[in-house]
C-alpha cells in the first residue's frame, strides 16, 4: 500500500506542478526545450544528410567506374538516394527516441537542478544564496546519474530482448521495460532533491529504492511522452521541467513538509 500511495502522490503532483510553474513565473524556462529541440534536430538531420551522401558515394565507387553509364542510371541513382535518405532518417528518429530522453536530461541538467532548488525554496519559504559552484556540482551529478541510468536501462533492454523469446515472459517484457524506464527517469528527477539532502549517490539509490512508487509515478509521464511517434522527444523537454518540479513537490509532500 505504501508504494501505491507514493505512486498516487507522484502523479497527483503533476497538475500541481503545472499550476505552480504558471504562478511563479517559471513559464520562461519552456523556451529552453524549444531551442534545444531545434538545435538537436538540425544537427541530427545534417549528420544524416552527410551519411546519405557518403553512402551513395561509397556505393557508386564500389561499382565499375563506367557501370553507371546506361539508360535509366540517373533514375536508379535517384531512387537509391531516396531509399537511403529515408532509411537513415527512420533510423535516426528511432535511435533518438531511445536515447533522446537521457540526452535531454543531460543537456537540461543545470536548468533542472536550479528549478528543483527554486521550487523547494518557494514552497518552504526559505532563501538560500545562489551558488554557481553548487549548481555546477548538481548539474554534473545529474549528468553522471543520467548516464548511469541509461547504461542500466540498456542492459535491461538487452536482457529482456532475449527473454522475450520465452513463452509467457515475452508478453511481459515490453511492459516491464517501460516500467524500468519510468523508474530510472523518475530517479533522475528525484535525485536533485536527494542531492540537496547531502545524500551521496549510493545513499540516493537506496533512498529511491525505498520509494519505487514515487519514482515510477514521477517518471511515467516522461516515459509516455517518449513513445509518442516523431514528436515524443520534443515533448520530453517540456515534461522534464514539469517532472522536476513535480518530483520536488512529491518528496516534500511525502515528508509532510507541505
Amino acid at each position: 500500500m505504501g508504494q501505491l500511495k507514493d505512486f498516487q502522490i507522484a502523479l497527483g503532483s503533476y497538475s500541481k506542478a503545472v499550476e505552480f510553474i504558471r504562478q511563479n513565473g517559471m513559464m520562461k524556462f519552456f523556451i529552453l526545450p524549444v531551442l534545444l529541440n531545434i538545435v538537436l534536430l538540425a544537427l541530427g538531420l545534417n549528420l544524416v544528410g552527410s551519411l546519405t551522401d557518403s553512402a551513395i558515394t561509397a556505393i557508386k565507387a564500389a561499382w565499375e567506374p563506367n557501370s553507371w553509364d546506361f539508360w535509366g542510371a540517373e533514375f536508379l541513382a535517384g531512387a537509391l538516394n531516396l531509399f537511403i535518405w529515408l532509411i537513415l532518417r527512420i533510423f535516426f528518429f528511432l535511435f533518438f527516441a531511445f536515447i533522446g530522453g537521457y540526452v535531454i536530461l543531460m543537456l537540461l541538467s543545470p536548468v533542472l537542478a536550479y528549478l528543483s532548488e527554486k521550487t523547494e525554496q518557494i514552497l518552504l519559504g526559505t532563501e538560500v544564496p545562489f551558488s554557481w559552484l553548487q549548481l555546477i556540482k548538481d548539474a554534473w551529478r545529474g549528468i553522471a546519474l543520467a548516464a548511469r541510468n541509461f547504461m542500466i536501462e540498456l542492459a535491461a533492454m538487452i536482457l529482456l530482448f532475449f527473454l522475450s523469446f520465452i513463452p509467457v515472459l515475452g508478453l511481459v517484457s515490453a511492459p516491464l521495460l517501460f516500467l524500468i524506464s519510468a523508474y530510472y527517469y523518475g530517479f533522475s528527477f528525484i535525485d536533485y532533491t536527494a542531492e540537496r539532502r547531502k545524500l551521496k549517490v549510493k545513499e540516493s539509490i537506496d533512498f529511491v529504492k525505498k520509494r519505487k512508487g514515487l519514482a515510477i509515478g514521477n517518471g511515467l509521464p516522461f516515459a509516455l511522452a517518449l513513445v509518442v511517434p516523431i514528436i515524443g522527444v520534443s515533448l520530453s523537454g517540456f515534461l522534464a521541467i514539469i517532472s522536476t518540479v513535480a518530483a520536488t513537490m512529491a518528496i516534500l509532500k511525502k515528508e509532510e513538509r507541505i
